[in-house]
């Protein structure tokens, strides 16, 4: 389970603070996603998950404020700060009651405004929040842009990757991480990579020593993260190995529970490998669009034997 300090979600939302002096860097966040307290403000708690960060509309408020008593909303607000969550957030400017914010400080629970409308900073806190919270990983790999799609070279230490990731930046494609590679998986179907931040556009070269590829190449040669949509698995050549030379049915590498379209590429002296991953990266993009050069080339072949049958 991974968490972020409270501190880090109020400077990217730009939340207003209104009980100031609560210290948030110690204060945790590891769900991402959010709680309306509609019906803890009517007094029912059974499956409340108090994990979850707070946010509280117009619905909220008014029913808050019109539908009972002083002394009945603060009985009830007395048990919902005692939950101990991390924070409570008002939307749309709205301004709490003295006594709201009278009980939250005396629980040390925050309370923060914003202008946002509930349902756009509710769907936008819960975006940012499931990639900043998502699962991860790290894998000795190099990950590249080329023509758009995100390229995860992996092989053994001193095969080429780096050497391949070169080539393909001085060709006009974009690195994002070499030798580390941080895999987040931010939905089923996604997984994006990016670079620690130490070696953050940093290349090793054995032979050369470390350079620095947006100093060398430029800004427009670096990308700070990127979807991992296709695998290449770079190899020794053996003889004794046999290679798939049609490609009819993909291969599948699997990272934190999603699969990714995989190829195995033998290493032989003479291959230039920047040339192949180019074209494994396009023809990815065609299979995306619908085309597959290999199913076309079966059709082919057996159209052209069923009109040799006929005549």
């Amino acid at each position: 389970m991974y968490s972020i300090s409270l501190t880090k979600v109020v400077e990217k939302m730009k939340l207003v603070s209104l009980i100031p002096e609560i210290n948030t860097d110690e204060i945790m966040v590891a769900d991402p996603d959010i709680n309306r307290p509609a019906v803890q403000f009517a007094g029912f708690f059974e499956h409340f998950d108090a994990a979850r960060i707070q946010v509280c509309g117009n619905v909220e408020h008014a029913y808050l404020t019109n539908m009972h008593t002083v002394e009945e909303n603060q009985a009830t607000l007395e048990k919902f700060f005692s939950y101990q969550f991390p924070c409570l957030i008002f939307c749309r400017d709205i301004e709490p009651e003295p006594y709201i914010l009278e009980i939250a400080k005396k629980h040390g629970v925050p309370v923060y405004s914003c202008s946002k409308s509930t349902s756009n900073f509710v769907a936008e806190i819960v975006r940012w929040l499931h990639v900043e919270l998502a699962p991860r990983i790290s894998i000795h790999a190099v990950l590249v842009d080329v023509y758009g799609e995100g390229i995860l070279i992996m092989g053994e230490s001193g095969i080429g990757k780096s050497e391949a990731a070169i080539e393909l930046i001085k060709r006009g494609h974009r690195l994002v991480s070499d030798d580390v590679v941080e895999i987040k998986k931010v939905s089923d179907d996604t997984l994006i990579g990016s670079a620690p931040s130490v070696t953050r556009h940093f290349i090793e070269l054995r032979g050369i020593g470390i350079i620095d590829v947006k100093t060398l190449f430029g800004i427009e040669c670096v990308e700070m993260t990127h979807s991992i949509d296709l695998v290449i698995k770079l190899e020794e050549w053996s003889k004794d190995t046999e290679y798939d030379r049609m490609g009819l049915e993909d291969q599948y590498t699997e990272f934190l529970g999603n699969k990714v379209v995989s190829h195995s590429l033998p290493i032989r002296p003479g291959r230039n490998l920047a040339v192949i991953v180019e074209a494994a990266a396009v023809n990815h993009r065609q299979k995306k669009m619908g085309y597959n050069a290999a199913l076309e080339l079966q059709n082919r072949v057996t159209k052209n034997m069923m009109g040799e049958l006929e005549d």
